[in-house]
């Protein structure tokens, strides 16, 4: 409670949390403001219909927006998508233009933002008009029309106001970023996922109550979510130390170096950018299966996205496994480590400063990222999978689960270095005043 306290004192970062939670009150009352023309009974039928289905799924990431279908229905996801897609194309070296743009700094950077952030805009607009087809033509329980009047000025409006729904999302994730705590995108995930939690435990209680679960099973469920949550907690925030030694060297009449350290290599160094990445690329062909979902085929491939597909999970998980591994390429360059560990007379015991120190460092994050992934795939399928087979009814699904621990790890993590830099304790039992050093959950 102390640390909770030492927040309040520091202006700059008490503005920043008072920002984020309007930022997140604000998108939450967009995400009840229904779009007009719709029938709500007969869409809420539909969701409960479809409860375990790609609808389901793709509400608990909107934060129940879609259920409703408000202004926020489509989500971040059109921004994810753009993003997913900007990242592939300058990692595969498409376009020589986004290769000069990446070597340009930070002008570059901000190019390319932009050129995502046009791209989101026509991926919303297309995602928002195969989505608004599929609800007018969507059959429903008991036959009843989602949308009473489908006219051309309903999808207009209603394909106008979600696109701009979701590019006014995108701001407000960019200013979270900028002028919060935390990284937005993943904060307006988050808010919607945990937005459902009070709803899901007040159901459990009822099927207590009602005698449709026994009391023991219901605490049961509650320990292993509490186990899950903590075995989540470790491994997110698991480290494989390499130990590094620097050489003494003399500079002027100083003697230097002659230290032991260790360079610090998550075990899922990813962190929930995987998870992510893997659920909002799934969201996409059930966008364009909504140009036609009575055909044949669409039935067929919109049997397959089902999460209860055997091969859907497959497919799922080898989704996480890439981007687990795709992460890591983009974002830990181990030649420009060694390079940098050998410039400064540093050297991994037992191995050669360089090429080799390279390589050694490749091979360990490799197979370090190979336990993280397929840690992150099991987690992910697992409560899902007791969902489907045993009928536990468990709210959080292993995706939600990990984007919701991961990003609340990250946000404690920089609010702790804001303690730590202005001379308070940490949350961190690690943690040191006067900012001398200090370990998150390491």
């Amino acid at each position: 409670m102390q640390q909770f306290a030492d927040i309040l004192k520091i202006k700059d970062l008490k503005k920043r949390i008072i920002f984020v939670v309007v930022a997140l009150a604000v998108y939450r009352l967009g995400a009840i403001i229904p779009i007009p023309g719709i029938n709500a009974t007969a869409l809420e039928n539909l969701f409960k219909a479809h409860q375990s289905g790609v609808l389901g799924f793709l509400d608990i990431f909107s934060g129940g927006a879609l259920r409703r279908f408000s202004i926020f229905s489509m989500g971040i996801m059109p921004y994810i998508n753009a993003s997913i897609i900007m990242s592939l194309v300058q990692g595969a070296h498409v376009f020589p233009y986004l290769d000069r743009l990446a070597k340009e700094g930070e002008l570059g950077h901000r190019k390319t933002v932009q050129i995502t952030r046009v791209f989101t805009l026509f991926l919303a607009a297309f995602q928002s008009l195969g989505l608004t087809i599929a609800l007018s033509k969507m059959p429903t329980p008991g036959s009843v029309p989602i949308v009473s009047n489908p006219t051309f000025s309903f999808y207009f409006t209603t394909v106008l106001t979600l696109t701009a729904g979701t590019i006014f999302i995108m701001w407000l994730g960019e200013q979270m970023t900028e002028r919060g705590i935390g990284n937005g995108i993943s904060l307006i995930i988050f808010a919607g996922i945990v937005a459902g939690l009070p709803s899901a435990v007040g159901n459990m209680i009822k099927l207590v109550q009602v005698e449709e679960i026994g009391i023991l099973f219901a605490l049961f469920i509650f320990a292993a979510v509490m186990v899950i949550t903590a075995f989540v907690v470790w491994v997110e925030t698991a480290q494989r130390k390499i130990p590094v030694q620097y050489a003494q060297r003399m500079v002027g009449r100083k003697m230097y170096g002659g230290v032991s350290t260790f360079l610090p290599l998550k075990v899922d160094q990813s962190g929930v950018i995987a998870v992510i990445f893997a659920v909002s690329l799934l969201s996409v062909p059930y966008s364009v299966l909504q140009f036609n979902p009575q055909a044949a085929w669409a039935s067929k491939i919109m049997s397959f996205l089902n999460p209860s597909n055997i091969f859907y999970q497959l497919f799922y998980v080898g989704l996480i496994i890439f981007f687990c591994y795709f992460y890591n390429s983009v974002s830990i360059n181990p030649k420009d480590l060694a390079d940098n560990m050998k410039k400064w007379g540093g050297f991994i015991p037992g191995i050669r400063p360089g090429g080799q120190t390279a390589t050694y460092i490749e091979k360990v994050l490799n197979r370090i990222t190979l336990g993280g992934a397929l840690f992150v795939a099991f987690i992910a399928v697992l409560p899902d999978y007791l969902r489907t087979k045993f009928n536990v009814p468990f709210y959080f699904g292993g995706t939600s689960l990990l984007i919701v621990v991961g990003v609340a790890l990250d946000t404690i993590a920089q609010m702790e270095a804001h303690l730590v830099m202005r001379n308070y304790e940490g949350f961190s039992k690690h943690s040191k005043i006067k900012g001398r050093w200090f370990n998150v959950g390491g």
